[in-house]
């Protein structure tokens, strides 16, 4: 069973949208026991961390697209007007810590904050788990784990941490690479040397990191719905984060497309194959 895959059907004659929670397990934590005896939507992210998250993703894309364009010679004759680009790169690395210094003055994301620097005993687990050999091995070890995982697992603790750091280490040794010759200085070569070949290391290392979160995400529907619209099912929540507690449960409807709704009755984008129950 993939993580968006809903729980199946009470009764194999049951339609394929009628997925009901399964009852937690002995050792579930009292958060899990009220997420899975609620029903409908529970408020997995507010509006000002979705904000900051997708600020920063296109800022931090930009950042990735241009500095390839003036790294890789192919793309710099293929895209021309290096002046431009250049303009550009500096800004849009200048600009990348301003969503989240913005976003300080909101209680809730400060929560988040707090939830993503805490690393528990759970966590430490959850990462011997990721690292055992085979698939098979490494869901069983998470399944016996996973009812102390929290708002945010081990691996996306790691992974905001990283691109947080990586974050301010590329703006440090930008504005060296940039001004360390004028206004700043001089700064003496080799700090300059140093400082050009951390900002290219890492920037590899920020690509990777990337492209590793985004196939994750593309194998979790449902996190990308959360991401987007703030809101999850509730048996989601009860089964991938059984130790978080969310601030609310949100009652919804059902939907007649087999879609999951949010409470203003708007479609939370969960396409039908994400919600049906398999056969």
């Amino acid at each position: 069973m993939k993580p968006s895959d809903p729980p199946p059907p009470a009764d194999p004659h049951d339609p394929p949208g009628s997925a009901v929670t399964p009852a937690p397990d002995a050792g579930a934590t009292p958060a899990a026991e009220r997420i899975a005896s609620g029903s409908g939507l529970v408020r997995r992210f507010g509006r000002v961390p979705r904000w900051v998250h997708w600020s920063t993703a296109a800022l931090m894309g930009c950042c990735l697209l241009t500095g390839a364009t003036l790294y890789l010679p192919q793309l710099a004759r293929l895209v021309g007007r290096r002046q431009l680009v250049e303009t550009v790169h500096l800004y849009t690395g200048l600009a990348l810590p301003v969503p989240m210094l913005a976003a300080a003055a909101s209680a809730d994301y400060r929560r988040n904050l707090r939830a993503l620097n805490r690393f528990t005993a759970a966590d430490r687990a959850w990462l011997r788990a990721s690292l055992r050999f085979g698939s098979w091995r490494r869901a069983a070890a998470r399944t016996r784990i996973a009812a102390g995982v929290g708002k945010f697992n081990a691996g996306q603790k790691l992974f905001a941490a990283f691109a947080a750091g990586g974050a301010l280490v590329m703006l440090g040794t930008g504005v060296i690479m940039q001004w360390g010759a004028g206004p700043l200085g001089p700064i003496p070569v080799g700090y300059r040397t140093g400082a050009t070949f951390v900002h290219d290391l890492l920037a590899y290392g920020l690509f990777f990191g990337v492209v590793g979160h985004l196939w994750m995400a593309a194998h979790d529907p449902v996190a990308r719905v959360g991401m987007r619209t703030g809101m999850v099912p509730g048996w989601w929540a009860a089964r991938e984060h059984p130790a978080w507690s969310p601030a609310a449960a949100v009652p919804s409807r059902p939907a007649p497309t087999g879609e999951i709704t949010s409470p203003d009755g708007a479609s939370d984008g969960i396409s039908r194959c994400a919600t049906r129950s398999p056969r």
